[in-house]
């Protein structure tokens, strides 16, 4: 387990007992924690975000921002409840007064789903596509007191809330270089692209398995 995990993340147990994360972090702020793995061989990254909303009508929401540190710019993962059901769905935050429902983000997602945990906790599951290059993220996350008509409504402007933003780490932290189980992959048929990208970039990562192999291997003689 990464040195960044505290006794309270790793101890946390998720209520989909079937996924489990290499990494976890409590966060700084909110009361969140975050569980995530980084497959490095095709550039994919899991996450299970952990909060409580303030009130059984809120909501909470994990993102990455691919442009900036706050919340501004932000692509969005949001879990609410409507009608009693326990939703998760996609935002464009495009400014601080503009949020947006969105079937597409800026990155890939897939094997996204929401679960009720423990103290009324939401946890929002997630992959999603990193792209080749990137070492480190900037990511954010929030809490609402409320959702109305399916929209959540602004959050506190508290200094918790200002403060939940954070870089997140891939190179550095324990992280899966090659699959020893099958690695996730788009199942939505919509999501062809992101499938031949995952596949391309496992390809890839077969390749620089095999050099990494062969060098080791020319070492030894």
């Amino acid at each position: 387990m990464s040195p960044a995990c505290s006794l309270t993340c790793t101890s946390e147990k998720l209520p989909d007992s079937k996924k489990t994360f290499v990494n976890c972090t409590d966060l700084p702020t909110l009361n969140a924690t975050l569980h995530y793995t980084y497959y490095a061989f095709n550039t994919t990254l899991s996450v299970a975000f952990v909060a409580a909303p303030p009130s059984p009508e809120g909501w909470t929401a994990w993102a990455i921002n691919p442009i900036a540190t706050g919340m501004e710019g932000a692509q969005a993962l949001l879990a609410h409840k409507s009608n009693g059901s326990l939703l998760v769905k996609k935002y464009n935050i495009s400014s601080y007064f503009s949020i947006e429902e969105t079937d597409k983000l800026a990155f890939d997602v897939w094997d996204l789903k929401v679960e009720s945990g423990a103290s009324g906790k939401y946890v929002i599951y997630a992959s999603l596509q990193v792209p080749w290059s990137v070492e480190e993220l900037n990511h954010v996350w929030q809490v609402g007191a409320s959702a109305t008509n399916g929209r959540p409504e602004r959050h506190e402007l508290a200094a918790e809330n200002l403060a939940s933003k954070e870089t997140l780490q891939l190179v550095g932290q324990e992280t899966v270089t090659w699959p020893t189980s099958p690695p996730p992959a788009p199942t939505d048929g919509t999501n062809s692209g992101s499938r031949r990208d995952v596949f391309i970039c496992s390809l890839v990562g077969l390749l620089w398995f095999s050099l990494q192999l062969c060098s080791e291997f020319a070492e030894m003689i």
